[in-house]
Parts: C-alpha cells; sequence; structure tokens
C-alpha cells in the first residue's frame, strides 16, 4: 500500500508523476480542502487566500500498462475527513447570496456529524476534485471540470461507489483532492440556526403541489356515506368457466368470439340481484394476465373463485387466491361444473385448504357454493350469498362529490378515439365532467352503461364506457374528476414527461460496472420487440409476459408496447433498433406492409399469447421450426353487405390485391383491430359459384360462423402450408 501526498493545481501531461502502481493496487491520496489547508482560524477571510491554490489535487499517480483509448477505474474505497473543516460565505455566491456577509466558521468534525455550535447534522464525505490528464498540450486548472474530471463536486464520489475516466496520455496520470464533508439534508430548524450565524433570514417555504389543487383532499363524513353496490371480482384458473357463469348472470354470450375460448381483457357489468345492482368484474384466467388480475382485485370488494369441481386447484388458481388475500377481499367460492359425473367437491375443498381456504363445510368461514353454468344450477344460491356478504360489509360512498375511481379497459378507436371503461368507486361522474386518468385528460363527451345506453351520470360502483380523453389511459389508472381543465392538462403534461424519462431511465439501467464487463464478455445477447395490441391490457400483458422469458444468454426487452394497428412509424422504430413486431389481435396497414417489406422488419401476427411465447422462446433457444406457416392469397375490401333469407349475410366484395380461393381462410380486420377468423361457406362471381376470385373481380362472400359483416371491413384471405427446413 502505497501514500502519496503532493499537491499539483492542474490537469496536464506535463505534471511529474509522484509515483506509480500497477492495476489493481491499492492506494491513500493524502489531500487538502479546496483552500490548500490556507485557512486556520475563524479570523481569516477567504478575501486573503492565495487564489491561485485554490481546488488543489494530489497526484499524479502513473497506472503502468494504462494506455490511450483505455479506461482507468478508480473504485473509492473509503473517504475520511479531518477532525476539523472550514467553511466560508460570500456575498453573491452560494444559497444565501445577498443574505450574508463574507465569514469563516471552522467546523469540528465527531462522530461523523458536523458540530455547529448546538446544531450537528450527519455527512457524506466526497472527494470535489477527480481525474486524468487531458490530451498532450493541454493544462486545465484543477478547479474546472470536463471530459478530463475536474472539480466535478459530484455527490457521488463518495465511500463505495466507482467512477471511470478515459485514459488520454501514457499511464492516465489520475489526481485527486478538495475534501468535502458533503452534508446530508436537514430539517429546517437547524438550517435556520445555522443561517442565523451568517445574520441570515430564512423562511419556510411550502410548496403546493398540482396535485394538492387540483383533488379533493378531505375525508368523507359519516352522514355524507350511503349504501353503494358490492364490486364483484370474478377469478380463477383459464377454462373453469368463470365467464360461462358471467354470461349465466347477465344472459350473454361474450365465450363464443374469443379466441381458444380465453377471455383476453377485463370486461365490467352490473346485474340485478333481487333488485339491488351488483357490478362484476371479468378478468382474464391467462396466467400471463397476472398484472391484470391484480388490478382487478384492488377494485372490488368480493372475489368470486371459479374453480372447476373436475379439474381441481390449478396453477392461475394459487394465484387468484393470493392476489385476492392482497387485496383484503371477501372470498366467494363457487364450485362450477357440477353436472360433470368426474366432479368431486371433497377433492376441491381439501386442495383449498392448504392455501388457507377453509370452506364451511369443513368448519371454516368460506362459502363454497356448487354450481353449473351449463345448466343454471347454483347461480341464484351464489347471487343471493353475494348479496348477503354485501349486506354484512356495510359498503358504502360519497355519491356527492366529484368522481373518482379506476380505468377498468381502454382502447383507441379509429372513429371515436380514446375508449376507456372505468368504474366509478366514489363520487359521481356526470357528462361534461373534466377527469384525469394517469397521463389522459379530457371532458367526458359520451358515457355508456355496459348494455350500450347513454347515461347523464354514474354513481358508485357504477362501470360506464366514456369517450373524451385526449389519450388511451393505463389499464389500472387512477381516475379523478377535476374542476380546472388547465391545471388538469399541465398535470398530464408533468406526468407524461416524467412516463418518459421513466421509460429512458430504465433503458438505461445498465450500469457502467456491469457495462464494461458485459462488453469484455460479449456473451449477452439482446432481443428487441415492439409490441401491439387491440387493447391497453393485453399490450402490457404480452409485453411482461414477453419479458419475463429472458435468461442468462439473452435479454427480451420490449421497446414499444402500444394499442391499434401497426403503422409506419412502428416499422421505423424496429428498424432503427432491429427489433422484430409482434402484433396480438391487430394487423398492419398497408403503408406498414410496404415498409417492413422494404426494411426487411420482420412482422408476426397472433390472436392467443400462448403461441407468441413459444415462439419466442423456441427462438430464444435456436430451435423455432413451426410446421405450419400462413401464406398471404389476397385482401377484399366489403363495399356492400346483404341480409338474404335462407342464406345469411352475404358481404359485396372487391379484390384489391392477390387472390380469394373457395378454400381460402378468412380474418375478418376492422380497424386495424382483427375481429374474427372464418371460413369461406360460400365463393360467388354474380350468380354462379367461383373457385377462385382474382384482383380487381368483385365477389359475393359468406362466412360459416361469423354474421357481423360491416361496410369498410377488410377480409384478409389466406392459407396454412406446411413445410420443412
Amino acid at each position: 500500500m502505497q501514500y502519496f501526498d503532493k499537491v499539483v493545481y492542474t490537469f496536464s501531461a506535463d505534471n511529474e508523476p509522484t509515483g506509480s502502481i500497477d492495476s489493481g493496487e491499492i492506494v491513500i491520496f493524502r489531500t487538502q480542502d479546496c483552500f490548500s489547508n490556507q485557512m486556520h482560524s475563524e479570523s481569516q477571510l477567504v478575501t486573503s487566500c492565495d487564489y491561485s491554490k485554490m481546488n488543489p489535487a494530489t497526484g499524479p499517480l502513473f497506472v503502468r500498462d494504462a494506455r490511450p483509448g483505455d479506461v482507468i477505474r478508480v473504485e473509492l474505497l473509503d473517504v475520511q475527513c479531518d477532525t476539523i473543516g472550514t467553511t466560508t460565505t460570500l456575498p453573491k455566491i452560494g444559497p444565501l447570496w445577498d443574505m450574508c456577509e463574507t465569514r469563516t466558521k471552522r467546523i469540528p468534525i465527531e462522530n461523523g456529524k458536523a458540530v455547529f455550535n448546538d446544531v450537528t447534522f450527519p455527512i457524506n464525505p466526497m472527494i470535489g476534485v477527480i481525474g486524468v490528464a487531458p490530451e498532450k498540450g493541454k493544462s486545465v486548472p484543477c478547479g474546472y471540470p470536463g471530459r478530463h474530471g475536474g472539480n466535478l463536486d459530484c455527490k457521488l464520489m463518495v465511500k463505495g461507489n466507482t467512477a471511470y475516466f478515459p485514459v488520454r496520455v501514457e499511464g492516465g496520470l489520475v489526481q485527486m483532492g478538495d475534501m468535502h464533508a458533503a452534508s446530508d439534508v436537514i430539517d429546517f430548524d437547524s438550517a435556520a440556526l445555522i443561517a442565523e450565524e451568517f445574520h441570515a433570514k430564512v423562511e419556510h417555504e411550502v410548496h403546493v403541489s398540482i396535485e394538492e389543487r387540483l383533488f379533493t383532499q378531505e375525508e368523507d363524513s359519516a352522514d355524507q356515506l350511503v349504501e353503494r353496490p358490492p364490486v364483484v371480482v370474478v377469478m380463477g384458473h383459464v377454462d373453469h368457466g368463470k365467464t360461462s357463469i358471467l354470461d349465466r348472470i347477465r344472459s350473454t354470450n361474450v365465450t363464443a368470439g374469443e379466441a381458444g375460448g380465453i377471455t383476453q381483457a377485463i370486461g365490467a357489468y352490473q346485474v340485478n340481484v333481487n333488485g339491488s345492482p351488483v357490478t362484476f368484474l371479468d378478468t382474464p384466467g391467462h396466467e400471463a394476465f397476472t398484472a391484470m388480475r391484480a388490478r382487478g382485485a384492488d377494485m372490488t370488494d368480493i372475489a368470486v373463485l371459479v374453480v372447476a369441481a373436475d379439474d381441481g386447484i390449478m396453477p392461475q388458481t394459487i394465484e387468484s387466491i393470493n392476489h385476492a388475500k392482497a387485496a383484503n377481499v371477501k372470498i366467494i367460492v363457487a364450485m362450477n361444473k357440477m353436472d360433470k359425473p368426474t366432479a368431486n367437491p371433497e377433492r376441491v375443498m381439501e386442495g383449498l385448504t392448504k392455501y388457507g381456504i377453509i370452506t364451511e363445510d369443513w368448519g371454516g368461514d368460506v362459502a363454497c357454493i356448487p354450481v353449473s353454468a351449463l345448466t343454471g344450477m347454483g347461480i341464484n344460491d351464489l347471487l343471493e350469498r353475494i348479496a348477503l356478504e354485501a349486506e354484512v360489509m356495510e359498503l358504502k360512498a360519497n355519491p356527492n362529490r366529484r368522481a373518482k375511481g379506476a380505468v377498468v379497459e381502454a382502447r383507441l378507436d379509429k372513429g371515436q378515439g380514446p375508449i376507456a371503461t372505468i368504474l366509478v368507486q366514489n363520487g359521481t361522474l356526470h357528462s361534461g365532467d373534466v377527469i384525469i386518468a394517469g397521463t389522459a385528460v379530457g371532458r367526458v363527451r359520451t358515457m355508456r352503461s355496459d348494455k350500450g345506453q347513454l347515461l347523464s351520470d354514474a354513481g358508485p360502483s357504477t362501470p360506464v364506457e366514456i369517450t373524451g380523453l385526449t389519450a388511451v389511459p393505463e389499464a389500472g389508472d387512477l381516475f379523478e374528476a377535476v374542476e380546472d381543465e388547465r391545471l388538469a392538462r399541465e398535470l398530464a403534461e408533468q406526468r407524461v414527461a416524467a412516463a418518459k424519462e421513466k421509460q429512458f431511465s430504465s433503458f438505461q439501467k445498465v450500469t457502467l460496472d456491469n457495462l464494461f464487463s458485459q462488453m469484455a464478455q460479449n456473451d449477452m445477447k439482446e432481443l428487441a420487440i415492439v409490441v401491439k395490441a387491440d387493447v391497453q391490457g393485453s399490450a402490457e400483458a404480452v409485453k411482461q409476459s414477453l419479458e419475463k422469458i429472458s435468461n442468462d444468454e439473452v435479454r427480451v426487452r420490449v421497446i414499444h408496447a402500444g394499442v391499434g394497428a401497426i403503422s409506419k412509424s412502428d416499422v421505423d422504430l424496429a428498424d432503427a433498433s432491429n427489433a422484430i413486431i409482434i402484433g396480438f389481435n391487430v394487423r398492419p396497414d398497408n403503408v406498414a406492409k410496404e415498409e417492413a417489406a422494404a426494411t426487411k422488419v420482420e412482422m408476426r401476427m397472433y390472436r392467443v399469447i400462448y403461441d407468441a411465447i413459444n415462439d419466442v422462446t423456441d427462438a430464444m433457444k435456436g430451435m423455432l421450426a413451426p410446421k405450419f406457416r400462413e401464406v398471404a392469397l389476397g385482401e377484399l375490401q366489403v363495399r356492400q353487405v346483404y341480409k338474404i333469407s335462407n342464406v345469411g349475410t352475404v358481404a359485396g366484395c372487391r379484390v384489391t390485391s392477390g387472390k380469394i380461393t373457395r378454400d381460402s381462410k378468412v380474418r375478418v380486420v376492422r380497424d386495424g383491430i382483427v375481429i374474427t377468423e372464418d371460413e369461406i361457406a360460400s365463393l360467388k362471381r354474380f350468380k354462379d359459384d367461383a373457385k377462385e376470385v382474382a384482383e380487381g373481380y368483385e365477389c359475393g362472400v359468406t362466412l360459416a360462423k361469423f354474421a357481423d359483416v360491416k361496410e369498410g371491413d377488410v377480409y384478409e384471405a389466406f392459407k396454412m402450408e406446411e413445410y420443412r427446413d
């Protein structure tokens, strides 16, 4: 171990090294303060100092084998102060500015704290001047910062941190000094006492944030609260029948139109139970939507845990239990599929006990209702138990205040702009109210119920679909109605800027420490992905699922996740970032297709998230070898729609590119969003059956299952082709 205490006042290649070391060697620098230890009493003023000797640095130190183009890594193993330090004030300099006179104060350092008269405050010793020599021929005073380092006065130059400097000359010539006992933030009273020493008067400035000015801060009093409907989340494992149970309750069918029978977006519905409203949230059962399920639980009072009596406890069942417990909501078990001969309720109840769910039949306090979504058995019992639990909970809210709640789901509609499904949790939302939800702000233009009815207001526990926002909010964002639209837009802009900063920071998470080790090893690969989906919740879920499959060799990084059709800007981003594009229930527009073909950006489209995850996983393993691939045949545009008895819905189409064949599969795309995939029931030219119709010709197309065709829809004709590598 070597000690160095020679002082210089410039960073220069002409400085004679005070010593030399090998890389990895530990050395000790004895430094001076910024006054070069010229001040020894409080009677001395800084104006009497020799300014040519300010900011001295100990060194320089020659590092053997350090060559121009290298990087010197300096680990600050320890930084220690002397037993006394000096501070000074000067008018027009420092925080006191014009409130002080020229003064000197000597401050003892005891037990890691600075002693200022009767006030003590913690210190965090740091190096003010640190760096290496600049290029030959250059000389920089120690008091100036630059690319070489210098007078950085950075509070990060403390014990435990590491600094990196570019080597410009042989040996680097490292030097450091200007020791500081930099203090931490201190309380106002201590600061006031210290300021008084320098005859400065300080005032306590109170900052009121935009949130404090915008949002109602006071709590609701007991006499303002009235009974509100319960909010019930339906949770459970994929395909255990959550949506089917809701279908029974609200007498609709949403399962048939969903890919693979999986609910892939949160829906909110309100139904009447014995004359009283109950709000239901239908959460996806797929494990990839864990975050969405968690937000659903946070919005709710009661969780209905759906467990198939024949399958028992499954992985997503366990996740649902944990989310419901974390959200501190009441759990009711709905044991579904009791109509099946393989149903085993005892096995289900036994399995639940392993996760702290003790049913009433087993001596616990959790209701377990046997039901069958198929036959309707037990559904009324389930609803009555929900009503009973809600009555016991005495759920209340204040309808006579500005509304606040959470975003359940959001999407971008080509005609109406951003559309958000929100749940009012307190207060009443009125048509025309200004609301802010995350980074989105706007005046409520239209408000519809889950049944599509236009509403003028919505009270507590009411789910509504609204338009009028400036942007698509995130699923799970909190919203609040406000009076001042100008302030709301200012806050939204602040949040946008903060989100961009956070996004930027997240892209910079590689530290210099691990960056250099990665560069040295050159064994870290990165797969960049752009994700586009039909709704925000799906985009987020796909993003989280893909990033979760990173391994030691390949890191998956989603550089952008958005909503809507794949556009040219998405392709440009992927091209610039050497990324692939994954579309979930969306399609690229024509400009994006042309741009992707020109730039050779790969785009992969999926309707079921399992396939996307599996493909990326296999690609990372170098095993991507699908047995089938999609071959695009052509595109058709629906010009007219006819309803013909005994035939069904016939779409009058024009083939805009390629061709369509009688055995083609058809994908229906509306505003860039995939509505469904179907097969052709009939293909006609005029009144005659046709085997194929080429580009530029018109034809009539009837689909096998889908009938909700609209003018402007696009049919994508394709076939699946088996191939071998």
